[in-house]
């Protein structure tokens, strides 16, 4: 244990790690090593792609299924384009709740929630029936891609400002 400018004990849930960290940086990590799965830095940044990767998986499921949805439906083009727009409604305005949500609870938790909540109207696809039942599922299927607010807040939690950039590209 260190000591902090307060004079209590600083204590860190890991004493070593398999990265070089910056202890001026509250322990975040120097280097990337994309083979590597080591806790807390490499494993977060793993699981940080994979979550955005699903997420990514969870909202353009429709897309390729657009044209046979448009002939079984019988929906038009501005039918189409508005269930576009509510899912990218669903996303930006998830984009404003996500930060403040990462700021109080972090980007795990609250990223398996979205997950998970998205992919229940996903799964639900098979039972619209008008479009108005489609524009409605694909605002909440659209939440699911506000996860990108957490995937790069739980990256740029793990790594250094010289590295973070690299990181957030990855």
């Amino acid at each position: 244990m260190t000591e902090v400018q307060s004079g209590q004990a600083e204590i860190k849930k890991y004493q070593t790690y398999a990265l070089n960290v910056d202890p001026l940086q509250d322990d975040k990590a120097t280097e990337i090593k994309l083979c590597n799965f080591s806790r807390p830095h490499m494993r977060a940044f793993h699981c940080s792609w994979f979550c955005f990767f699903t997420a990514f998986f969870i909202w353009f499921a429709i897309a390729p299924l657009m044209p046979e949805i448009k002939i079984t439906l019988g929906l038009d083009k501005q039918q189409i384009w508005t269930s576009n727009i509510c899912s990218v409604a669903g996303t930006i305005f998830m984009r404003f709740v996500n930060g403040p949500i990462c700021d109080k609870y972090g980007a795990r938790i609250p990223m398996g929630v979205i997950l998970v909540g998205a992919s229940i109207p996903c799964a639900l696809t098979g039972l619209v029936t008008n479009a108005t039942n489609l524009s409605v599922l694909r605002f909440f299927i659209g939440l699911g891609g506000s996860t990108f607010v957490m995937c790069q807040y739980w990256t740029s939690r793990m790594f250094t400002k010289e590295v973070v950039g690299t990181a957030n590209a990855l």
